[in-house]
């Protein structure tokens, strides 16, 4: 049975770190940030992916970089600063949005987590493991990903949440893919409810009918990262693509008529 996570019909499109207009940029309004959460939803999204950072004082953050460089100007690391001061850098920028809040005041939303840092793992998934049923865990980290799996499904009221793998795994997929080995896809997708890969990788095409093929007949859905074009968008769709991950949520909810 798909997991809860999964359920809907059409393809999923996911708000890559919320939805950031060209006038919210002109405000200074940035990804990941309470506004951008907040204008996924206003356009219609049931899905956000967004990513996970712990602050120097334990508080699960929305937040992409391990760096404050590219999005405040402020050159410290995010592990370095307490929620506080992070706070305060970000309440101009769209407002700051913990990992807790998000799931609280978003209940309508489904929510795509990628652990970033090794000390967001256990927190992160303890944090997510009541919300179980709307929300997908995943790290490029494979040991990231298993600690909050294990952190989601041990506290009160948790279960394991949707999955994605990591890198190692992925790449090992793509290996069985391209030898044509059956045992060795069926093991790479065990455990999985979700593939989420882009559509090439340099000049290496992963985004291909073997791996698409693979994973359905696994029950593993496909979801591909990240596409802003209408066309792209309709033609790996039609190609089998169960999931569209983008910046541009709004016109992906027009152009597969997903909107409302």
């Amino acid at each position: 049975m798909p997991h809860p996570y999964l359920h809907g019909d059409g393809p999923q499109v996911l708000a890559h770190r919320g939805l950031v207009t060209a006038d919210m940029a002109a405000d200074g309004v940035v990804e990941n940030s309470a506004a951008a959460v907040a204008a996924a939803e206003h356009a219609g999204a049931l899905w956000v992916e967004s990513d996970c950072h712990l602050t120097l004082d334990g508080t699960v953050v929305l937040f992409h970089d391990d760096s404050l460089e590219r999005l405040t100007g402020d050159p410290r690391k995010l592990a370095e600063v307490t929620y506080e001061e992070l706070a305060a850098l970000m309440a101009p920028r769209g407002g700051l949005l913990t990992l807790g809040r998000a799931l609280e005041e978003f209940p309508r939303l489904r929510f795509n987590i990628d652990v970033k840092a090794d000390a967001a793992a256990a927190p992160a998934g303890a944090l997510v493991g009541p919300h179980w049923r709307r929300c997908l865990l995943t790290s490029f980290s494979e040991r990231r990903r298993r600690i909050a799996l294990r952190a989601a499904s041990s506290v009160a009221g948790g279960r394991r949440p949707a999955t994605s793998p990591g890198e190692a795994r992925t790449a090992a997929l793509l290996l069985a893919a391209t030898a044509g080995s059956q045992r060795g896809l069926s093991r790479a997708l065990r455990g999985l409810d979700a593939l989420q890969i882009p559509e090439r990788a340099g000049r290496l095409r992963v985004f291909t009918p073997a791996v698409v093929s693979a994973a359905h007949r696994a029950g593993v859905d496909v979801h591909v990262w990240t596409v802003n074009e209408p066309e792209r968008m309709r033609a790996l769709v039609r190609a089998g693509a169960d999931g569209i991950v983008t910046d541009r949520c709004d016109l992906a909810l027009r152009v597969l008529d997903r909107a409302g």
